[in-house]
């Protein structure tokens, strides 16, 4: 091996690995220092993600917050069996794999997962402390190298000066291309200036700074965590409403996304697609299929599920409906007793033709065919998997600054 090695140039060896997946390259570390010290190079990290990122993964991860073991061997074990990274490839055409729970584990903090960004899963724990004051704080987890970061600095804050409820405390994760950083958004609301708060943490950094003060309005309830789209974390929220608002009083024209941009540390406001004409009866989720920002809602007379994808972001005129099939299709009918969304686009294939569901009602995946609109069922998640998804792909990215 190592004649072969020196037989070829270093280019040509740079070249060559830049497109071995990354599992193999694990393997491939042991080789020599040399090729060891090549794979985790930045400039090597960076080429074979740009190389990479045209193998679409989908990370499947609970909705629900998780809880830890209490130690990083632990933790990294727990992590690979509470989130599952699939080909959208292998999603769509084999019956999908949860990732098994396991229960024998001692916890001591509740996580949950923030969001997907090159590779690298960002974490979210908290505790609360003394007078009843929360402290947040994230880790950086790279699945695919199995490598944990440690704990970053944490978000202390105080009761009286904020709302602590989760209503009030959302977190976004992404990389600003600009200053080659990831970053996590903390938007706080504070109860004294009755104005949200945006806190960043920069990966590697030894605090969280204030960014910038947004006017006070509702973000959806049901969205702790924002989701990146474009180098912008985004979430359902209502303009022109009170804090305290409640759905049954949210008009068409309120529903709009909150987008907050990590290069310019900017804000604006993106409007719903011209065809949705009433509120739904349950708020909408927003998510992402393919990179782009995506809306889904059941329709005011209960009987549709919708997804529309906005195909250029911060194009308003790009939305364009995917899926518009009705409930009948999934063998279920939501009922009054319902509060939330019964089913979540998981993942859509290339050319748009088919489309991964959960169908949160029976835990079971769904494949929705455009072509002929036939729902097929095509395996049980048991209700240990109900459901996000994030756009993934395999990296080298470390969960630290180098």
């Amino acid at each position: 091996m190592a004649k072969a090695q020196q037989a070829l140039p270093e280019e040509l060896i740079v070249e060559i690995l830049s497109w071995v997946p990354v599992k193999p390259l694990m393997r491939f570390k042991c080789v020599s220092k040399t090729w060891n010290s090549l794979i985790f190079h930045p400039t090597f990290v960076k080429l074979h993600l740009q190389r990479s990122s045209t193998n679409t993964h989908v990370l499947l991860t609970p909705e629900e917050e998780e809880d830890p073991p209490d130690d990083d061997e632990k933790v990294t074990d727990g992590l690979q069996r509470a989130a599952t990274p699939c080909s959208v490839l292998r999603l769509l055409e084999e019956n999908p794999s949860p990732a098994p729970h396991d229960d024998h584990y001692q916890f001591n903090d509740v996580y949950s997962f923030v969001g997907s960004c090159n590779g690298l899963i960002c974490l979210r724990f908290f505790t609360v402390s003394g007078r009843g004051n929360f402290e947040y704080w994230v880790r950086f987890w790279n699945p695919a190298t199995r490598i944990t970061s440690q704990e970053s600095p944490h978000l202390r804050l105080r009761r009286r000066d904020y709302m602590l409820l989760e209503d009030y405390v959302k977190f976004g994760f992404g990389y600003d291309d600009v200053s080659d950083t990831y970053k996590v958004v903390a938007l706080v609301f504070n109860t004294k200036s009755q104005n949200w708060e945006v806190k960043v943490h920069c990966m590697g950094d030894t605090c969280w700074i204030n960014i910038l003060t947004c006017p006070a309005f509702p973000i959806s309830r049901r969205l702790l965590d924002g989701h990146l789209v474009s180098g912008t974390v985004n979430w359902l929220a209502f303009r022109m409403l009170g804090i305290d608002y409640e759905w049954n009083n949210v008009t068409v024209h309120q529903l709009v996304i909150f987008s907050y941009d990590l290069k310019k540390e900017t804000f604006k406001y993106l409007s719903m697609p011209d065809g949705v004409s009433q509120v739904p009866d349950y708020p909408p989720k927003i998510g992402v299929l393919k990179g782009c920002l995506s809306l889904s809602y059941t329709h005011r007379r209960r009987t549709h599920f919708v997804v529309w994808l906005m195909r250029q972001f911060g194009v308003e005129k790009s939305w364009t409906r995917l899926l518009n099939v009705s409930y009948l299709n999934f063998q279920l009918s939501p009922t009054n007793e319902l509060d939330w969304l019964p089913t979540t686009p998981l993942c859509i294939s290339e050319n748009d033709d088919m489309m991964l569901l959960a169908n949160c009602v029976y835990d079971e995946f769904v494949l929705h065919n455009r072509r002929d609109n036939r729902i097929d069922s095509i395996g049980s998640f048991d209700g240990k998997v109900p459901m996000c998804s994030y756009d993934y792909v395999p990296s080298l990215v470390l969960p630290y600054c180098n």
